[in-house]
């Protein structure tokens, strides 16, 4: 079985509609330019407040992934 060596990313999503979309919103974009994706970790998560109301959740991701030969 080969060595499995990464690298990782880090990279942040928001939405509207919660963390669970700020994070495959950004799974997504970063999709179209990183290849071998991996894993994730969620290492922060806020909140954008607007008159007293919740607007946007964003989340801080780090994403693992392997290296090319």
């Amino acid at each position: 079985m080969p060595d499995h060596i990464y690298k990782k990313l880090e990279i942040v999503g928001s939405s509207p509609n919660g963390l669970e979309e700020a994070v495959k919103n950004a799974l997504a974009r970063a999709k179209k330019t990183v290849r071998n994706m991996r894993w994730f970790e969620v290492t922060e998560t806020r909140g954008w407040i607007e008159e007293g109301e919740v607007r946007d959740w964003q989340v801080t991701l780090k994403v693992g992934f392997t290296l090319e030969e």
